[in-house]
């Protein structure tokens, strides 16, 4: 059987996709493709690569995002996304989506005509930093003369190039619509960040359908998209989840 594995992105929230790659590995199941968006894109390809849940994570633990180095100098951003390639230059040392051990599919989205553009072939290391360069705080990645930033700006959670590759779908998906009640909105920022956000959920909810087992832990809506000094919590999170729905569907 073959098993697909969809990471969305969800800046930091993205380590829960890491605590679902432990729980893959205490239930022995082993993912014969790959999709990510941004946090998905990085920890996607990390595992596409061949690299264990605890290098992974040691990854976000080790990877300070805002360096005074990493700061955009004349750029539309405020982090400069071409600073973090040395970052994943030590683990993809030959930068090739042909290098990978399994097939991987990530997406970044075109800034100036606004389509979403699936990686699987080629250079590795500029599509995954174009799929998770969170747009106003990262700067746009050139790739062959094309701008790209955030794949999940179209769409945050790739499914559809699994479809016809797998039997069995698992998702991890790390962006849930957050709880509130109308005494929480009281500035504009606030209502705004709430369209933002379901905008987001009611353009995915109809993919959750598409997969076999979703893991989506409501508690994570409590996290920022940069909450940096909850990597720790954010993949328990994740993995305790991920325990939970695979419960359902395999035995230990």
């Amino acid at each position: 059987m073959k098993i697909g594995l969809a990471l969305s992105g969800g800046g930091i929230k993205g380590v829960a996709h890491v605590g679902l790659l432990k729980a893959l590995d205490e239930y022995n199941i082993k993912p014969s493709y790959v999709t990510g968006t941004s946090a998905g894109a990085i920890v996607g390809g990390l595992y596409a690569a061949g690299y264990d849940w605890e290098t992974i994570l040691n990854f976000f633990r080790n990877t300070s995002i805002f360096k005074l180095s990493r700061y955009a100098r004349s750029k539309p951003g405020i982090l400069d996304s071409l600073k973090f390639a040395n970052d994943l230059a030590a683990f993809f040392p030959d930068d090739s989506f042909e290098a990978l051990k399994l097939p991987l599919s990530i997406t970044a989205t075109t800034v100036v005509s606004g389509e979403q553009h699936i990686f699987n072939s080629g250079s590795l290391i500029k599509p995954i930093i174009a799929s998770a360069s969170f747009p106003g705080v990262f700067t746009p990645i050139d790739i062959d003369g094309t701008l790209y930033f955030d794949g999940g700006v179209i769409d945050d959670f790739p499914v559809e190039p699994l479809i016809n590759n797998c039997n069995r779908i698992i998702g991890s998906y790390v962006n849930p619509l957050s709880a509130i009640n109308i005494t929480s909105l009281k500035h504009s920022y606030q209502v705004l960040n709430r369209a933002y956000e379901i905008n987001l959920h009611h353009r995915i909810k109809n993919k959750f359908t598409m997969c076999d087992i979703l893991v989506c832990p409501d508690e994570l809506s409590k996290f920022g998209t940069f909450s940096m000094r909850n990597v720790e919590r954010i993949f328990q999170i994740g993995y305790e989840s991920a325990c939970k729905e695979l419960e359902k569907h395999y035995k230990l």
